[in-house]
């Protein structure tokens, strides 16, 4: 019995060893193995023979112990050893290293949780971190807008040159030095268009009029009888004669015609002179007294007729007028009404020369009449004007006549361009003017004596010009109702002028007037002021609007291009210290967004510099068709120091409708490096923004808390993913599955999943590797006592078979 369990207690022994070597094998072969944990090999006794239990000391003995002999040894645990292993850097950033407890989560087959220490992670062909092993890592992902997704494990995914970001603008800082010096910007600029007109006021055709030298009133035809019988006195009497047109004005007066008579005589006048086209039905004749020299009105015939003067017919205190007219003269004329705008004037009629004589206009054009929806009056006289012999530019009225008259103008020059007499005027070349609801289509512009639509049916751009910087391109749809309002609307906030008062404490100032004529104030904004558009600009020289000649271009619907030149020119030059500064800010698109800060002098006092701040961006859209461009406003305070104590806004929205950018695009303004001293200039200048156009992911790195950042070229980062470990009550009884993962045992517990630091588990250190925790001295003493035990239970073997053999020989 007892040799025989000798041989069994040995090997049992030479099992342990081989166990044990084999242990030891694998952790010698591990070493260099990333992640690997060693193990150790836990011995504990198999049974025991006893052979007496002992006994308790007695009164005679002192006791025995029990006699127990045993029958070898057993492996009762082959210990896993998770202890930290060195951490060494790797030149990959995908390499992961766990500081203290915890398992990487990576995806087996079929979607199985496995866990490893090895931190050798690569990309795929999808941009996913994967081992060796193509087993993906998990983690928690992001959304579209980069935000951790923490409600479900996926593999992490680092798409690198694929991935775009943009940031949005949030803070633009400012430096420079805003001077107390110069002057207080009370004035604004002033620009004002050429008069405009209104097409809906007919002008008059008068193609058709007809104009000549008045017909002489010749008296060599007329024939002077003196036989008849009267109550004329003795003497010599004189004559004139003259046409007379069917309007009752005269022709040139003729010579004299003297008759001698004596008492109680009588003159017949026979042969009158007479006009062939009619438009003269009648003369009239003027006479002396006897032996005298002035002429009077004595009464009418009609022409070509007889008129018997025989002393019944007093002379009346009409003189004759002999004025004449010499000259090249040019006539236009306009409809009338007593009470009612004049339309505009005919194109010009004539010119007709004349020498000592008079000149006749007939067939005047006839007013239309009027519709109930024409807006315009009902036309009844026409108004005649008329230039100078000396003045071929400026017409005088002349006269208002009837339509359908004759007219014959004997006006001198002198008459008609007194402007101081009653009555006199000139012509309005411009006619009737447009007001706030004149439809664009309508709207005229005159250059010279000649008239054009100003604006056409398409899509107009305005391009303007604020303080000398561009403002940016607007569009404009001209239709069929657009009016003069919708214009003038669609200028001022294309401008960026702020006339709103946002802020009742510190509201927006007018500007002086300063413009000849005027003495009320001016509010910043458009109106029509005469038939002109008058724009006031915000105070302050870089404030100043300009439109040259280029800022309006229409394409029209038939495929043409226009450019409409308003004549806008400067009224009232802009007055103020002021500064301005350009720059760019970003949506949440990347969008590049042109942005303008202008500062003016306000106001200073005996304790504070005030400038205010006035924002424009023609990128702000707000709804469909939105031009406004002006964005924000503020004033900004600077004490006795210079220093700057702050603003009463410094917000600044941009609005982006009909793009999809988040809307609006709030950023703030610091101004807190400018200063308020006594400068040169004032200077203002954008110095940082914390906004970024588009970039493309070109880079990584993982946290100590798990999180994986993208670095993107332009400078931004964002959150890509976060990692997600796992630690164990007991990691000693995870499975092994090789290829360094493990699977939850059944004597492992839960797994507690966390990020990495909380909850007991430990960091993730990126681009590092944790290597191998095999003690490879310490193992090789232990191989060194596991192959003694080894040849020592061989040994017993050996032994016990020598006895068994002895025994076997006593027979013999």
């Amino acid at each position: 019995m007892g040799l025989t369990s000798a041989l069994t207690t040995a090997l049992t022994g030479l099992k342990a060893a081989e166990t044990q070597i084999d242990v030891i094998g694998n952790n010698l072969a591990n070493s260099q193995t990333v992640g690997f944990k060693s193990s150790d090999v836990v011995f504990a006794t198999q049974f025991l023979q006893t052979l007496s239990l002992g006994a308790a000391p007695s009164a005679n003995n002192g006791g025995t112990n029990p006699r127990q002999v045993g029958l070898g040894v057993q492996v009762s645990e082959i210990a896993a050893n998770h202890n930290q292993g060195t951490i060494e850097i790797s030149s990959s950033p995908s390499d992961l290293a766990i500081q203290g407890d915890g398992f990487f989560i990576v995806e087996g087959a079929e979607g199985e949780r496995l866990y490893t220490r090895n931190g050798i992670f690569k990309l795929n062909s999808d941009a996913e971190l994967v081992n060796s092993t193509g087993q993906r890592l998990l983690g928690y992902g992001i959304d579209d807008q980069f935000r951790l997704q923490e409600t479900n494990l996926v593999p992490l995914s680092v798409p690198l040159g694929t991935e775009s970001v943009a940031k949005a603008t949030e803070n633009v800082t400012f430096e420079g030095s805003l001077t107390p010096e110069g002057d207080v910007a009370t004035v604004s600029e002033v620009i004002q268009s050429v008069v405009l007109g209104d097409s809906n006021i007919p002008q008059p055709d008068a193609s058709g009029t007809l104009i000549n030298a008045s017909p002489l009133s010749n008296a060599i035809g007329v024939i002077a009888g003196t036989g008849g019988v009267g109550t004329l006195g003795a003497g010599t009497y004189q004559y004139k004669v003259a046409l007379v047109d069917s309007s009752g004005r005269e022709s040139t007066v003729s010579a004299p015609i003297s008759a001698t008579v004596g008492t109680g005589g009588a003159v017949d006048l026979s042969n009158l002179p007479a006009e062939p086209t009619g438009d003269f039905p009648t003369v009239n004749v003027y006479r002396t007294g006897p032996n005298g020299s002035d002429f009077f009105l004595l009464g009418s015939a009609a022409a070509g007729g007889a008129f018997t003067d025989n002393g019944s017919t007093a002379l009346s205190a009409t003189p004759v007028d002999e004025t004449t007219l010499t000259g090249n003269y040019t006539y236009m004329v306009t409809y009338f009404r007593n009470g009612q705008p004049e339309s505009r004037p005919s194109e010009l009629i004539g010119p007709q020369n004349v020498l000592n004589g008079r000149i006749t206009l007939s067939n005047f054009p006839a007013p239309p009449v009027p519709t109930v929806d024409d807006g315009f009056p009902a036309y009844d006289e026409i108004r005649i004007y008329r230039n100078l012999a000396g003045d071929q530019n400026n017409f005088y009225l002349v006269d208002t006549v009837l339509p359908g008259s004759v007219y014959t103008d004997s006006k001198s020059d002198a008459e008609i361009a007194d402007l101081s007499v009653a009555g006199n005027q000139l012509v309005n070349l411009d006619g009737p003017t447009v007001n706030s609801s004149t439809l664009l289509t309508n709207v005229l512009k005159r250059d010279g004596l000649a008239y054009s639509n100003a604006f056409e049916l398409g899509t107009m751009t305005y391009n303007g010009r604020k303080g000398g910087r561009a403002l940016g391109t607007k569009e404009f749809e001209i239709t069929e109702t657009s009016t003069m309002q919708d214009f003038i609307d669609f200028i001022e906030v294309s401008s960026g002028i702020q006339s709103l008062q946002l802020d009742s404490q510190n509201p927006i100032l007018a500007s002086e007037n300063n413009i000849p004529g005027e003495t009320s104030s001016l509010v910043p904004g458009g109106y029509i002021e005469n038939g002109a558009m008058r724009f006031v600009s915000n105070t302050g020289e870089l404030n100043a609007l300009e439109i040259d000649l280029a800022a309006f271009r229409i394409d029209t619907r038939d495929g043409g291009v226009s450019n409409p030149n308003l004549g806008f020119g400067v009224i009232q030059e802009g007055v103020g210290q002021s500064a301005a500064s350009d720059f760019i800010v970003y949506d949440s698109l990347g969008v590049p967004i042109n942005v303008r800060v202008t500062a003016t002098l306000e106001s200073r006092t005996d304790e504070q510099t005030i400038y205010r701040w006035y924002a424009d961006s023609p990128e702000n859209q707000q709804g469909s068709g939105g031009t406004n461009v002006a964005v924000g406003t503020g004033l900004l305070r600077f004490d006795g120091n210079g220093s700057y104590i702050g603003s009463t806004n410094s917000k600044i929205a941009i609005n982006r409708d009909n793009i999809p950018s988040v809307s609006p695009l709030q950023f703030n303004l610091d101004f807190d490096l400018v200063s308020g001293l006594a400068t040169q200039d004032a200077t203002l200048a954008a110095t940082r923004q914390d906004g970024s156009e588009p970039g493309v992911l070109n880079s990584y790195v993982v946290g100590e808390d798990g999180t994986i950042r993208g670095v993107f070229s332009n400078g931004v980062t964002r959150d890509l993913g976060a990692l997600q470990l796992a630690r164990f009550a007991n990691p000693a009884g995870l499975e092994a599955r090789g290829l360094n993962v493990y699977a939850k045992g059944v004597n492992t517990g839960l797994p507690v999943q966390g990020s990495p630091g909380e909850s007991g588990i430990g960091s993730v250190i990126g681009g590092a590797l944790e290597l191998s925790n095999t003690d490879i001295g310490k193992d090789l003493v232990e191989l060194v006592l596991a192959s003694t035990q080894y040849r020592g239970n061989s040994r017993v073997i050996t032994t016990s078979q020598q006895l068994i053999d002895e025994l076997l020989n006593l027979r013999r």
